[in-house]
């Protein structure tokens, strides 16, 4: 793993430092956050990305946040109300990714004891959330990677990998696992607009790794399978509702539309923390939508472009930033317990 990819995440002690994704691969950026209001907006404006990492990101946030109550007019005790405004903005950040709430909601579980030992205690699940991270994508990247036979060709979509999740990663991490044990003939990546995630990150990452990728427009995905044999579309998930659909990066649904046609088969890889029990089905997850300048201006890190545009001025945007993906169309749901077949009769 490259220094930058081991460097997604940093605690500081009392800031919590975050590779900007958003200048990657030709800028690698440390963004510095000293409040929880600035990892909220670091979560917003895509500087850390990727649910899991999201999720992370959110806890050491909750970490900042109690290092500056003022214990002269909170009680220990009340040290979530202290913090509600903070939770609230965190929890907007990024409406689709359940792992964020998740991470929050666990960091709400924390024990306070006196006002230092609350702050360690927070510390020390924030670090926990990583680590199990960690040890779950090393898991699913083993129990994916067993499914794969001998000279696949894998596409794979939006970024999944070390930048995502600060371990191996979910989808990517299946990918890694699966070149490792020589099983790989091809990856291709879907570029992954209007965010380029793909283009950007997942192929430098493939590249950093040694694989052999091929970075291809989204649009030019049916092609590539009508043209050769793909054996798995292998992508993540940001929410998976009861029922199995899968909420992922737009474009995905898509993909697993053309999967079924031309006989590929489609393998959703998250952790269980990405699990949401409380929603029914994918049409009741809310999807975000982005600003339309990401659509109608080439990628730029300003909130307000003033050049690079490319449509015409005044043109309604529709930008949501998640699809969701049948059940039905899905094979196979990897998550570090193990493999959920969702159509046993095709294994």
């Amino acid at each position: 793993m490259s220094d930058v990819l081991s460097r997604v995440i940093v605690w500081r002690g009392d800031a919590l430092e975050l590779l900007d994704q958003r200048g990657l691969p030709q800028r690698a950026e440390r963004h510095l956050c000293h409040h929880a209001s600035d990892v909220a907006e670091a979560i917003k404006n895509m500087v850390v990305r990727g649910a899991p990492a999201i999720g992370i990101a959110a806890a050491y946030a909750v970490v900042l946040a109690a290092q500056k109550i003022d214990w002269n007019t909170h009680r220990v005790d009340q040290w979530k109300e202290a913090l509600e405004p903070d939770f609230a903005r965190l929890n907007r950040a990024r409406p689709t990714a359940v792992n964020l709430r998740w991470a929050l909601q666990r960091m709400q579980t924390v024990e306070a004891g006196d006002a230092r030992g609350l702050i360690d205690n927070l510390l020390q699940e924030a670090d926990q959330i990583r680590l199990e991270e960690v040890e779950a994508n090393a898991a699913m990247s083993a129990y994916g990677a067993a499914l794969i036979a001998p000279n696949s060709t894998v596409i794979t979509h939006c970024n999944t990998g070390t930048l995502a999740t600060t371990g191996a990663g979910t989808a990517l991490g299946v990918i890694r696992h699966a070149h490792r044990e020589g099983k790989l003939h091809r990856v291709y990546a879907g570029e992954t607009r209007p965010w380029l995630q793909g283009a950007r990150l997942t192929a430098w990452e493939l590249q950093q790794s040694g694989i052999d990728v091929r970075l291809m427009c989204d649009s030019a995905a049916a092609s590539v399978m009508a043209r050769e044999k793909v054996d798995w579309v292998i992508v993540g998930a940001d929410r998976v509702t009861a029922n199995g659909d899968a909420v992922n990066k737009i474009g995905t649904y898509s993909l697993a539309v053309l999967a079924k046609h031309h006989g590929a088969k489609v393998m959703v890889v998250a952790p269980q923390s990405t699990l949401d029990n409380n929603t029914p089905t994918g049409r009741d997850v809310p999807i975000e939508q982005r600003p339309g300048h990401e659509v109608t201006h080439w990628l730029q890190l300003s909130d307000s472009p003033t050049q690079g545009g490319h449509a015409p001025e005044g043109i309604a945007v529709e930008n949501p930033a998640f699809d969701v993906t049948p059940r039905a169309l899905i094979d196979v749901f990897v998550s570090e317990t193990g493999v959920t077949h969702y159509h046993p009769e095709s294994k």
